[in-house]
Parts: structure tokens; C-alpha cells; sequence
């Protein structure tokens, strides 16, 4: 089963992305490897999700939010790529959680990425190497952001 069908079984539809605001790219290809730019949760009018997680917003919110910019990463992909089917596999996460001083659930918060990806690409491809960090903020106060590589064709 290809990825746009997995994500279309899971209700899930890849958002629209805007360009970046030079000299900023949504992704660079070097050989076979495509570097995604960090991207933080946004609401359907294209707002940003903001706030502290362990401070007003809750693990399970905050996961939810790193699984939608999982699929802003999928879109810039896509948009890149013109199919995930020329995605081989996910390498490498890396995920910044705007945290609370005393918040440490950063890892289930990154999960919400990591999960979507084994979703779409399977247990085999899907898995990645991973780094779950907390910050005392990130980029017009977002609760999450994530960049991703991954082995394309």
C-alpha cells in the first residue's frame, strides 16, 4: 500500500504549505538525501499553535501537534518530490519541544511524528534515528517544531 493510500485509510490529508521567506527553503536535496527545514503546528486558518507544554498544554495535545507537522513535512516532500512514493525511508528526526522547566515528557510529545511516519511508511521505513528536545522557546512561541531527513528516490 503506497503512503497517500495509508494516510487517506487513517483520515489523515496532507496540508497546503506557503513558501518560505527567502533565503529559506522548505527542503534540500543532496544525492539521495532530502533535508527538511523545521516546521511548527498550525491551525486549518494557518495560524500558529502556540504555548508551553507541561504549562496550559497537555502531552496529548502537544503529540497531536507534532503529528500535524508531521504531515507539513510529508506536504513539503511531496511538493518537492511530486509523490511520497519516492520516499525510501525516514533517517533521522530531530524534534524541539517549547517546554516548561520541569516538563521531561519530551519524547511521548516527538512521538506523535515518529508514529505518523511508521504509519505512512511502515515499520521497516518508517522507524528513524530520533533526538527529543525541550526548549525554553521556539519561533513565535510554538509548541513544537521538527525537521526530518529522508532517503528518497
Amino acid at each position: 500500500m503506497n503512503p497517500q493510500t495509508k494516510l487517506r485509510e487513517a483520515g489523515l490529508v496532507l496540508p497546503s504549505i506557503t513558501p518560505m521567506v527567502e533565503p529559506l527553503v522548505h527542503c534540500v536535496r543532496d544525492g539521495d538525501l532530502l533535508y527538511l527545514s523545521g516546521k511548527g503546528p498550525k491551525t486549518s486558518d494557518g495560524s500558529f499553535i502556540t504555548g508551553k507544554v507541561g504549562a496550559g498544554i497537555t502531552v496529548e495535545e502537544a503529540y497531536d501537534h507534532a503529528r500535524s507537522v508531521g504531515l507539513l513535512l510529508l506536504a513539503a516532500c511531496n511538493a518537492e518530490l511530486g509523490s511520497l512514493d519516492r520516499i525510501q525511508r525516514v533517517i533521522k528526526l530531530l524534534g524541539f519541544v517549547n517546554a516548561a522547566p520541569t516538563f521531561t515528557d519530551h519524547a511521548k510529545v516527538v512521538n506523535g511524528c515518529s508514529d505518523l511516519m511508521v504509519l505512512v511508511f511502515g515499520k521497516e521505513d518508517g522507524r528513524h534515528a530520533r533526538s527529543a528536545i525541550g526548549a525554553g522557546s521556539l519561533p513565535n512561541g510554538i509548541t513544537v517544531e521538527v525537521e526530518a531527513i529522508f532517503r528518497v528516490r
